[in-house]
């Protein structure tokens, strides 16, 4: 009886430390690690300078002096520098009808420039990689994007493949969660991620103001990145995601009309970013923060916070009034910010929003001097830019913040695993001469007496 009763309790024992180790072992694969990444940079015969800009705005026809005007307003103000790079079309002039060919291209050269040099730098064969996410929100083709870099790079019959599209510029953190959701459930698997935006197809050539506005911040870009949950290349890794937070506003009216792709009154497509924009991303981004706060900052921040929330909402109904409204420290828990660079207005808010000061904005603010807006891969030209700098040291913890068309909003928590120094597409960026002195736009200086002109004798210069 007593062997028995013996032989009970070590049965039990036995099952509890089984289930134990296989929930560790469980647990030690579902990390998602980023072996490496790497940004696209275009050739020198893409940039957009201030006078080949100007070139661009008095070829398209359908524009007279108010939208000379406009178009003179936003881009000053834009933040956008006179470096970035457009698509090929726009460099020939044909932008009122790019062919198919000119849309492939675009997103070829991108695709086997950085592919190639992010599977060099880790050492990974294309044979490889497991899983294939790929994301370019306005061209659905087929057989599909996703389709084309496996076939090029001859990849495994077995591999899962996700081509996403219309996801807008919060679409790579949407395809880091596809990822990381696989890796839950599978061991030992090696994820490529590719992330980018076809301005070839959708550049607007009308005059709605809400539509130029795309032409003047989106500009050619996009990035490659690694990730893994395998153990044995952990010691490879640069950062281990901590966290990630998907908000979607899209049940709400405003919140999904304040940037959508249509048509104008004469059946041209474009972009439309509405004047409520602002707001919906405001609402999306205290959302999303509410969300992923308890999860990325201190126990002591969050009381602290919670305190002084009740007494000022105490305060508020008294006489004294409730003074300034009381704001939750994110530096207690982050490190660095991977703000994305949808344009000076954006970049500034969160700043506020989150009180940021200039040192924690520059890089989203170089990258969108420099890169312009890349869309769903601009958080990677800011990380490259930290890491250029060599602001990243081991276990320090990177906050991601991205926006995009739905309305979305979505931010993910990075843990630095060793000190990185890379720098990426910065390298060839004379990397030491950022920031500048200014930023100002010589836009205003070369076409600033366009605001003096009457629009009765106005006529476009030669």
């Amino acid at each position: 009886m007593d062997n028995l009763l013996y032989f009970s309790y070590f049965l039990l024992l036995f099952c509890f430390f089984f289930l134990l180790y296989k929930f560790i072992d469980q647990r030690r694969y579902q990390c998602c690690y980023v072996l490496d990444y790497q940004c696209y940079k275009p050739c020198d015969e893409r940039k957009l300078n201030t006078e080949f800009c100007g070139e661009v705005i008095k070829r398209t026809k359908n524009l007279g002096l108010n939208e000379y005007k406009f178009l003179l307003k936003a881009i000053v103000s834009s933040g956008i520098g006179e470096e970035t790079y457009a698509p090929w079309m726009v460099i020939h002039g044909r932008e009122d009808n790019p062919t198919y060919d000119d849309a492939i291209l675009e997103m070829e050269e991108f695709f086997y420039d950085s592919v190639d040099k992010v599977l060099i730098k880790t050492g990974i064969s294309p044979k490889d990689i497991d899983v294939l996410v790929l994301n370019v929100s306005m061209l659905s083709i087929s057989p599909s994007l996703s389709s084309r870099i496996i076939n090029h790079y001859k990849m495994r019959d077995d591999i899962k493949t996700y081509n996403l599209t219309g996801m807008g510029c919060s679409a790579s953190l949407i395809s880091i969660n596809i990822v990381q959701s696989i890796f839950k459930s599978r061991k030992n698997v090696n994820a490529l991620v590719v992330t980018s935006e076809s301005l070839t197809p959708n550049w607007y050539t009308g005059n709605n103001r809400s539509m130029i506005l795309a032409n003047c911040l989106f500009r050619s870009g996009g990035c490659s990145m690694l990730l893994t949950n395998k153990v044995a290349l952990k010691h490879k890794a640069i950062c281990k995601l901590k966290c990630l937070v998907r908000t979607h506003h899209g049940a709400k009216d405003e919140a999904y009309g304040a940037c959508i792709q249509t048509e104008d009154e004469l059946g041209r497509v474009g972009f439309h970013l509405g004047k409520n924009l602002p707001k919906a991303a405001t609402r999306a981004l205290i959302d999303n923060l509410k969300e992923i706060s308890p999860k990325i900052l201190p126990v002591r921040e969050l009381l602290r916070f919670a305190i002084l929330s009740f007494v000022h909402k105490l305060n508020k109904g008294s006489s004294k009034g409730g003074g300034a409204r009381p704001m939750i420290n994110f530096k207690s828990g982050v490190d660095h910010f991977c703000i994305h660079t949808g344009g000076k207005a954006v970049i500034d808010g969160i700043g506020q929003s989150l009180g940021l000061s200039d040192y924690d904005l520059e890089p989203a603010r170089m990258t969108l001097h420099r890169f312009g807006n890349t869309s769903a891969s601009s958080l990677w030209y800011v990380l490259g830019y930290m890491e250029a700098k060599k602001r990243f040291k081991k276990g320090d913890r990177v906050l991601m913040l991205s926006f995009g068309a739905g309305f979305k909003c979505n931010s993910c928590l990075w843990e630095v695993l060793r000190d990185l120094d890379d720098g990426n597409c910065w390298k060839e960026c004379k990397i030491d001469s950022y920031p500048p002195k200014t930023l100002t736009n010589p836009f205003m200086e070369k076409y600033g007496w366009i605001q003096n002109e009457d629009i009765s004798t106005f006529k476009i210069p030669e």
